[in-house]
């Protein structure tokens, strides 16, 4: 049995998180010269402690992980109303403060314990046939669950990772069979609601949306970081200007380099060859994760993985198009590359479902 699991797995997922995790280190190296590599030495501690959680993760059947997702769930949402009442880091409730160097964010670890939740609830509304999500009662149940922690997380406001949010909750639902007639419904609500929200939004929000469609406007003010990240990914060319070497990087005009903007500072130092190749990384790592889903044994394995594969495109999409200035800026990590030790244990929890998931797999279950 051991034999077949270990047959059966995407080897493939692994390999590919472990080389992003390299170029991330590589790329914060070279971006904490000037921080005596503070965030370099504490990314490669939070690195060994993600390493348990990913071997638990895959080894540990993710039926038996999934009994548990409603209490975890809870707990969660305990959690992301508790934070509403801490003290803003950087305009945000999003942390609790573990000491004087150890930070917790709660929103991060809940993206994974959302989807196991979902998974949960979807299949558990799912029992009479995988149509049923298309009842109108169903569908409201699961929106309502889906949504909670997505408006928590608005409150904080963190706005980058309640999209996180949305994208797993939107691969889900697409997984599960559901009928054109609510897409179509929504994309209509959306369009209806997008000039009321856009007009309601807090200031900063809008300044960042702004930029983005103007940012040669205020390129010494509010576009100020990413007209550096743009400068900064242009001067790499193709090869690079050389690890250590970087202007913008080196220099302090990039900011926040190890967080944000740590695909400048590739970019930059290493070129569009390291860009181009971190780029085909990150499809490599969301169509596997989609093939993973195809393949699963059971509803709740193909859940888990899609929601997974929404998390890591969104992001992938997310953070490399706001630096190259396609997207506007949410703050939104480079999954195994930013620096960020919550981010970095989720993404670790992730990868180890999807070997998980993997192992097991049966025959495609997957609504075509």
């Amino acid at each position: 049995m051991g034999k077949k699991l270990l047959k059966n797995t995407e080897w493939a997922i692994l390999v590919v998180s472990v080389i992003l995790t390299i170029i991330g280190l590589v790329a914060l190296f070279s971006a904490t010269q000037s921080t005596d590599l503070y965030e370099f030495k504490k990314q490669v501690q939070w690195i060994l402690i993600s390493i348990p959680f990913l071997i638990i993760a895959s080894i540990l059947d993710y039926n038996i992980i999934v009994r548990f997702s409603t209490l975890v769930y809870i707990i969660l949402i305990a959690l992301l109303i508790g934070v509403l009442f801490t003290s803003p880091i950087n305009g945000a409730k999003s942390w609790y403060k573990l000491g004087e160097t150890i930070s917790f964010q709660p929103s991060e670890l809940g993206k994974v314990i959302t989807i196991l939740f979902l998974s949960f609830i979807m299949n558990k509304l799912q029992l009479k046939g995988r149509n049923q999500i298309n009842k109108i009662w169903k569908l409201f149940i699961f929106i309502i669950l889906a949504f909670i922690p997505v408006l928590l997380i608005i409150k904080e406001p963190d706005y980058g990772t309640a999209i996180a949010y949305l994208s797993a909750i939107v691969f889900i639902i697409f997984a599960s069979g559901i009928d054109k007639k609510y897409i179509l419904i929504t994309l209509l609500i959306l369009a209806i609601a997008a000039p009321i929200v856009y007009n309601n939004l807090p200031e900063h929000a809008l300044e960042r949306i702004q930029v983005f469609l103007n940012p040669e406007s205020n390129a010494r003010d509010a576009a100020y970081n990413i007209t550096q990240s743009k400068l900064a990914i242009g001067a790499g060319e193709v090869f690079g200007m050389g690890l250590l070497k970087g202007n913008q990087t080196q220099l302090g005009f990039l900011y926040p380099k190890t967080t944000d903007f740590i695909f400048s500072v590739i970019g930059e130092e290493l070129g569009f060859i390291a860009t181009g190749a971190i780029t085909i990384l990150y499809i490599i790592l969301v169509t596997k994760s989609i093939y993973v889903a195809k393949t699963a044994k059971d509803n709740i394995g193909s859940y888990i993985a899609i929601g997974i594969a929404g998390i890591f495109f969104f992001h992938m999409t997310e953070n490399i198009g706001m630096t190259i200035g396609l997207l506007p800026i949410t703050g939104v990590p480079l999954p195994f590359v930013s620096y960020g030790g919550s981010s970095l244990v989720t993404n670790f929890i992730c990868i180890g479902l999807l070997l998980n998931i993997s192992s097991r797999r049966q025959k495609a279950i997957f609504v075509e």
